[in-house]
């Protein structure tokens, strides 16, 4: 997955991210790539965009699974819902076997 996100707190941020990374892994899940965004030239949202990342799973089913867990669930309510006014995601696919 792609993921555009406004982050309006950069320190809880990084809070969410610590606390989610152990749940993450063990959907087999991982970060790919990323960035911090100093300005879009193009967008097709009207959301600001200042953080751009790839979020990796090994399918859809487990991707599903990890963000309906209630571990995550709590993780997200507690950091990311205080840190990031919006979420865009940009591109999503799924490899070939």
């Amino acid at each position: 997955m792609l993921v555009g996100l406004n982050v309006i707190h950069d320190e809880k941020y990084q809070e969410y991210r610590k606390a989610m990374r152990p749940i993450l892994s063990q959907f087999d899940g991982d970060f790919g790539y990323d960035f911090k965004i100093a300005e879009v030239l193009l967008s097709e949202t009207s959301d600001t965009i200042n953080r751009v990342l790839t979020i990796n799973f090994p399918d859809i089913k487990t991707k599903d699974a990890f963000f309906s867990n209630s571990e995550y669930l709590k993780v997200k309510e507690q950091f990311f819902e205080h840190s990031v006014e919006s979420t865009t995601l940009i591109s999503s696919y799924e490899k070939n076997a």
